[in-house]
């Protein structure tokens, strides 16, 4: 870390510091809003806002770091692993989304109901064959399913625009041809590029 980027990392800290002890609270233990309201003596409304504002603050300083976008030769170790690990040639990830239960959001008729008749939104994660995350998409409609949260993410524009540098199609090992495509691969659907 550079000195610019601890000085930021340190200012922001500092910024937050009397927050800290709330959002850490909430998210190492699960309690709730509201026995976060009995113990720190805040209304809750106050408390989400805090842990709201906490969560986007370490999102924003983390996230190039945690989750960098891949580059080819990222790509190309990706491949490299489930080739080895899964005997899965020209994969480049494992798509898969999850439902998060939630409280209906007030005034958001059924955008959040999804197939199992329950309020959700929709996380959506690609991994690499070390099950560590690539990329994240986070707060989708729990009405939508995987590849519609996948079609609307910035990753899949990235990759219509040309803008994700993947590795060029190639044949399966021992072959010559045909060349394929790399691919990610879900459960239900295989997107080639």
């Amino acid at each position: 870390m550079s000195i610019s980027e601890e000085w930021k990392f340190k200012n922001i800290l500092v910024a937050i510091d009397l927050k800290w002890d709330q959002k850490d609270q909430y998210l190492a233990s699960g309690n709730t809003f509201t026995d976060l309201h009995y113990t720190y003596r805040m209304g809750i409304s106050t408390i989400a806002l805090i842990v709201r504002q906490v969560c986007e603050v370490i999102w924003e300083v983390m996230a190039e770091e945690c989750l960098p976008e891949p580059t080819l030769q990222k790509w190309q170790e990706i491949a490299f692993g489930f080739q080895t690990k899964a005997n899965f040639p020209n994969c480049i990830g494992a798509l898969d989304g999850k439902h998060i239960r939630v409280i209906k959001p007030i005034k958001s008729g059924s955008l959040f109901m999804n197939y199992k008749h329950y309020f959700s939104i929709a996380l959506l994660g690609i991994c690499d064959s070390n099950y560590c995350f690539i990329y994240i998409d986070v707060g989708a409609y729990g009405r939508n399913s995987d590849s519609t949260v996948f079609k609307d993410s910035g990753f899949w524009k990235k990759l219509e625009a040309n803008q994700v540098s993947i590795p060029s199609w190639k044949p399966l090992p021992d072959t010559s041809e045909p060349l394929l495509p790399q691919i990610y691969w879900h459960v239900k659907v295989l997107v080639a590029r």
